[in-house]
């Protein structure tokens, strides 16, 4: 765990890491003129995410309709490879398409007709900085990292992943909110990855899994267990939220199990898991299931993954 929490205070000390050998950038002036051009695009017909993949690689994922969680209907969606030419993007796929992406818009041309243009917007979750409620017990609001055990606050206040809270909880409400870094040369398991264990049993995963499909062991999946209705996934350096109503799996005087543990998530505001049953803890890494509560842990994955505002209503 010590490693872990090196690679984040390493992170936060240089700007720059080179986790085998791959940049991971923690800000947008770092990432350049690719981070930059990722992000989300919309019009009236509907909206894209382009993500950006390294070495002036960059993919676009086109959803009719709108954008995941405002206006998508989860039916269909087009994703089309990318390439940077001098100041513009150029994404070609099938039947005479084309986008071009430069200064902030997207110019399509397809068999059919165009241009059609979309411009970009940036999303923000609506319970971003929502207060904790009275009686809610505050796990970290950038005073001071004393409620964790392995804690590390960097310069600006946030703190790093790879800690666990000191209290315990059995059911409750929770808001969290991280910040995943730019690793545009990263791929599945290492972009980012970090993960909020609740009870230190089940892991709500953490990951830059911005324009991805959405499974198990990407941003918003119970890991293993069950994957997101819809992957809203915002992009790297953007601050998002997890809201969270947990109740513990319940036994009886001899120990059996006679319920299962349930959880509702909403993923900057959108919900993406409506009580879910867990048959299970989180396999490989988490706590034994028992009738006893648990703290919070943020998984640490050698990621300069950082969380801020986080706070825990007792039920």
């Amino acid at each position: 765990m010590k490693s872990l929490r090196w690679a984040g205070l390493l992170a936060a000390t240089l700007g720059l890491t080179h986790a085998a050998e791959i940049p991971t950038y923690l800000t947008p002036a770092q990432g350049g003129a690719d981070y930059l051009a990722q992000g989300e695009y919309k019009n009236d017909w509907g909206g894209s995410q382009v993500i950006a993949l390294g070495n002036g690689d960059f993919r676009m994922v086109t959803y009719p309709g709108g954008l995941p969680g405002a206006g998508w209907k989860l039916d269909s969606k087009t994703e089309t490879p990318g390439k940077r030419d001098g100041d513009k993007i150029v994404f070609t796929g099938e039947n005479s398409y084309r986008a071009e992406l430069a200064g902030g818009k997207i110019t399509i041309t397809t068999a059919s007709g165009g241009p059609f243009r979309m411009e970009k917007t940036e999303r923000n979750s609506p319970t971003i900085g929502a207060p904790p409620p009275p009686g809610a017990v505050v796990l970290f609001n950038g005073k001071n990292a004393d409620g964790w055990e392995g804690g590390h606050m960097d310069d600006r206040g946030l703190l790093a992943a790879g800690c666990k809270s000191r209290q315990i909880f059995t059911n409750f409400t929770a808001h969290v909110e991280f910040l995943l870094p730019f690793k545009p040369l990263g791929r599945g398991q290492d972009r980012g990855n970090s993960g909020v264990y609740l009870q230190d049993r089940y892991e709500v995963q953490v990951l830059d899994s911005f324009g991805l499909k959405g499974e198990n062991n990407e941003c918003g999946g119970l890991y293993t267990l069950a994957k997101p209705a819809v992957n809203m996934c915002f992009p790297p350096l953007a601050w998002q939220t997890y809201d969270i109503d947990f109740t513990a799996a319940r036994y009886d005087a001899a120990g059996a199990k006679t319920a299962n543990a349930r959880l509702t998530v909403r993923h900057n505001g959108v919900l993406i898991h409506e009580n879910l049953e867990l048959k299970s803890n989180t396999p490989g890494n988490g706590r034994k299931e028992d009738a006893t509560g648990g703290p919070f842990f943020l998984q640490g994955h050698g990621n300069p993954v950082y969380y801020r505002n986080i706070w825990a209503m007792p039920r």
